[in-house]
């Protein structure tokens, strides 16, 4: 278990959502249970696209919008 999911417990399902949200955005087949047919490439630019997702969030509450 991550150390974010125990200082707030919303953050799981929450990272989770957008898991799915940016998989199905990009055009990867992210399923529940076992994803190991998705190649590294795969796998990276979902995770990569949800940092870049985090990041525009929180730039967007720091200057107010």
């Amino acid at each position: 278990m991550a150390a974010s999911s125990k200082l707030v417990p919303q953050a799981r399902q929450a990272l989770d959502t957008m898991k799915y949200e940016v998989a199905n955005e990009i055009g990867v087949n992210l399923k529940q249970g076992y994803n190991g047919d998705l190649t590294s490439k795969e796998a990276g630019y979902v995770g990569g696209y949800m940092v870049r997702k985090m990041i525009d969030q929180v730039e967007r509450s720091m200057s107010g919008k």
